[in-house]
C-alpha cells in the first residue's frame, strides 16, 4: 500500500473514531446496532473500533437487552463512580451527571409549574435521576453523591434555608435526608451563586485570584464570595444575598418580606412588567435574548437593571475590598446591553483607592456555571471522598 492510501486509511479510521464516541457521548449510551444507525457507518467498523477503544479504556461495554435480544451497550469508561449537580430556579431544574474526573455522561432540563412544592421538585428529580442513569448505562449504586442547589441561603450548620418566605414549603424541610432518602446516597444543598462563585474560582475568570464576587443575575440576583481563595458563606449563609438588600424604602414587598429589596426592582417579575402594554405576554427569556438582538424596549429594561445591580455590587466590592467582579446569569446574557450599565454602575459608586484596580469580566463558562461549581462541591465534600476511597 502506497503511503498516501495508508494515510487516507488510517484518517478514515480517525474520522470514523470520532464519529463513535461523538455518538456515544450524545446519547450517553448506545448499542452497536444503534450506533451503526446513528453513524451510518458499517457493523463490522463499528464493531473493530469499540474493540480497540475498549482496550484503551476509552469506552465501556456491558451486556444489555433490546426489544428482547442480547446486545452490547457501549458507553464512554468512567473513573471510579458518578457525582450528580442539580439546580433548581423558578422555571425549571437542570440536572447534570459526571464522573469524578467531571466529565460530564449526561445532561437534561425539566420544566416545572409554577410555586413548585418541594415533595413534587424531589420526586422528579429522583425521577429524572434514575432516567438519566439508565440512559447511559449505569446503576443507582454508582452514585457517589449529589449536589443540590437552590435560589435560597442555606444555613451551613443545618443545611435548611435561612430566610422564610423565598422558597414556601422548603424552609422548614431537610431537603438533604429527603432527597438521599430517594436516591441512597449522599446529597448536600448549596445557594446556586455560592456555586457560582467556586466555578469561577476553580475553573473560570477567577481562577488563582484570591479575592472575588461572583454576581449571579437571573429572575433574582444573588452573589458568591470568595475570601482568601475560599467560599464565604457568612455565619448563617446569608453572605451574598444582595438581592434582599433594601434599595427603595417605599417599594414593594418582597418576598422575605421586607420592603423594596432589589429583587423586586430588578426581578423577573419587575423586568417584565413596563413591557406587556407594548410587547404582551413577554417571557423573562425573550427579554433577554431580544434585548441581545437588539430590541431598545427590551435593552432598555435590561441596561436599568444592570445599573441597579451595579450599585448594590459596588456597595459590597468596597466593603470587602476585592478587585475583581465577575458577571453570570441569564441576565448577563443580554451581552453590553446588561454589561455596560452594570460595570459602569460599579466603578461610578466605588472607590479603589490608589493601589487596587476594579476589574470586571463577563463570565467566560457556559450559561450554568452554577452545575459546574456543584459538581466542584460535591467531588471536594469529605463524605464523597471517603466513600471515592473505599471503591478504590
Amino acid at each position: 500500500m502506497s503511503r498516501s492510501a495508508a494515510g487516507s486509511q488510517s484518517a478514515l479510521r480517525e474520522a470514523n473514531t470520532a464519529k463513535i464516541v461523538d455518538a456515544v457521548k450524545r446519547f450517553g449510551g448506545l448499542t452497536q446496532v444503534e450506533l451503526a444507525e446513528a453513524t451510518a457507518l458499517s457493523a463490522a467498523t463499528i464493531s473493530a473500533i469499540v474493540k480497540e477503544l475498549s482496550l484503551t479504556g476509552l469506552v465501556e461495554t456491558r451486556p444489555t437487552s433490546r426489544s428482547g435480544r442480547r446486545a452490547q451497550l457501549v458507553t464512554m469508561a468512567r473513573r471510579s463512580g458518578l457525582v450528580i449537580a442539580a439546580h433548581v430556579t423558578a422555571r425549571a431544574i437542570r440536572v447534570r451527571i459526571a464522573d469524578t474526573a467531571q466529565e460530564i455522561l449526561e445532561e437534561r432540563r425539566l420544566p416545572l409549574p409554577p410555586d413548585h412544592p418541594m415533595d413534587t421538585v424531589l420526586d422528579r428529580t429522583a425521577v429524572l435521576i434514575f432516567e438519566m442513569l439508565q440512559m447511559i448505562g449505569s446503576e443507582p449504586d454508582e452514585l457517589l453523591g449529589v449536589c443540590l442547589t437552590i435560589p435560597a441561603p442555606i444555613d451551613p450548620a443545618t443545611g435548611m434555608i435561612t430566610f422564610s418566605g423565598l422558597m414556601p414549603g422548603w424552609e422548614d424541610a431537610p431537603i438533604a435526608p429527603i432527597l438521599s432518602q430517594r436516591l441512597g446516597c449522599p446529597v448536600i444543598v448549596e445557594n446556586d451563586a455560592n456555586m457560582a462563585a467556586l466555578a469561577e474560582a476553580t475553573l473560570g475568570a477567577a481562577r488563582g485570584v484570591a479575592d472575588s464576587i461572583t454576581v449571579l443575575a437571573s429572575d433574582g440576583t444573588g452573589a458568591g464570595i470568595v475570601i482568601d481563595s475560599r467560599l464565604h458563606r457568612g455565619a448563617d449563609g446569608t453572605a451574598g444575598e444582595i438581592g434582599h438588600i433594601q434599595i427603595d424604602p417605599q417599594g414593594q414587598i418582597c418576598r422575605c418580606g421586607l420592603r423594596g429589596c432589589l429583587d423586586t426592582v430588578v426581578g423577573a417579575n419587575a423586568l417584565l412588567a413596563p413591557l406587556r402594554s407594548h410587547y404582551g405576554n413577554l417571557t423573562f427569556r425573550d427579554v433577554v435574548s431580544q434585548a441581545a438582538a437588539g430590541d431598545q424596549g427590551c435593552r432598555r429594561v435590561v441596561a436599568d437593571a444592570g445599573s441597579t445591580i451595579g450599585r448594590v455590587v459596588a456597595g459590597l466590592a468596597q466593603g470587602i475590598g476585592t478587585g475583581l467582579i465577575v458577571v453570570g446569569g441569564e441576565l448577563a446574557q443580554a451581552g453590553d446591553a446588561f454589561f455596560d450599565a452594570f460595570s459602569t454602575a460599579v466603578r461610578e459608586h466605588v472607590n479603589t483607592g490608589r493601589h487596587r484596580e476594579m476589574v470586571i469580566m463577563q463570565s467566560t463558562l457556559p450559561p450554568d456555571s452554577v452545575l459546574a461549581g456543584a459538581l466542584v462541591e460535591i467531588i471536594q465534600t469529605t463524605d464523597v471522598l471517603q466513600r471515592f476511597e473505599e471503591r478504590t
